[in-house]
């Protein structure tokens, strides 16, 4: 029986057994994108999923290798429990948040793309559903459902009897689902109805933009209370089509900027060669039912440089 310590990672003085640092240094590398990939899911902040990988090396530092089974699961779990506790301080931060707020954009690596339920599990439009789970709920789901940790495995992480992991896997999936887009959508898909987009807000094509808009399609805008944005979602076709009319009519088509944005296609509008906005998308039926427009200069630090996500 492991004791609590053992379990958490904690150990008393922090120090690693002789012999045991590259161990523990080589171990922590090969899993870390990994390990950042379970951090970003659960808490929608690249930032602090970088914080989170600082936490759980002190911690995995600290362990004696030789109990240690399965470095994999044992890091997954230093880094699942690390991400609650960071999750209920982002919750608070929201609170207070200007405006409205999106998750933080990543520019991912072809590869990412080529992994179908990876790449639906990172998009905005899924990192926005998981945003409505509790965190207990939001951690056993991506466990679960994205890396297939067992339920012995993420009960250890998460403090629950594994009956308890049962129960709310079950209640999270069905919230998911309900909310989740309609099918599943191809980056070919996502990538045609984005040109189609582009070509109509660049020439201020109000029709076109229409034909390209779902009826019931939702713009948001996130600042961050430094960069101007729209402070609520607007909704219809009709509306986000007059805003994006206004918006974007001046804006040239070499301005915006196609890229691989949380494995689907965006767009990625550049202003003296510095990102100045990074538009996502969520695509149902062929049309466009979500836009996502992050403008908050806080959030675009991870879009200079590609990141490698992985299960």
């Amino acid at each position: 029986m492991k004791s609590e310590r053992e379990r958490t990672g904690d150990t008393a003085d922090g120090r690693t057994g002789d012999g045991q640092a590259e161990r523990a240094t080589e171990a922590f590398v090969a899993h870390r994108n990994l390990l950042f990939t379970v951090a970003y899911e659960m808490l929608g902040s690249a930032a602090d999923a970088e914080d989170v990988l600082q936490e759980t090396w002190l911690r995995w530092a600290g362990v004696d290798l030789a109990e240690v089974r399965e470095p994999r699961a044992y890091l997954v779990r230093i880094t699942t429990r690390q991400a609650l506790i960071r999750l209920r301080t982002l919750g608070r931060r929201k609170e207070s948040y200007v405006g409205t707020w999106l998750p933080e954009p990543l520019l991912t690596t072809p590869d990412v793309a080529e992994d179908v339920e990876l790449a639906d599990s990172v998009s905005m439009a899924m990192m926005l559903v998981l945003e409505t789970l509790t965190p207990t709920e939001r951690a056993v789901f991506v466990l679960r459902e994205v890396f297939d940790l067992g339920y012995g495995e993420i009960a250890e992480a998460v403090d629950k009897s594994p009956a308890a992991v049962r129960q709310i896997t079950h209640r999270a999936r069905a919230h998911v689902a309900a909310r989740r887009p309609r099918g599943t959508v191809s980056p070919a898909e996502t990538r045609h109805a984005l040109d189609a987009f582009q070509r109509a807000a660049a020439t201020g094509d109000l029709q076109g933009l229409l034909d390209i808009l779902a009826p019931d399609v939702v713009f948001m805008g996130d600042g961050g209370g430094v960069k101007q944005a729209i402070p609520q979602p607007v909704v219809g076709a009709g509306k986000v089509a007059q805003l994006l009319a206004v918006g974007l009519g001046r804006i040239t088509a070499s301005s915006l900027r196609p890229a691989q944005v949380n494995a689907y296609p965006a767009l990625i509008l550049r202003i003296d060669g510095e990102v100045d906005t990074v538009v996502a998308v969520r695509v149902d039926d062929g049309r466009i039912s979500g836009l996502y427009s992050v403008r908050n200069p806080a959030k675009l630090s991870h879009m200079r440089r590609e990141t490698t996500l992985c299960r």
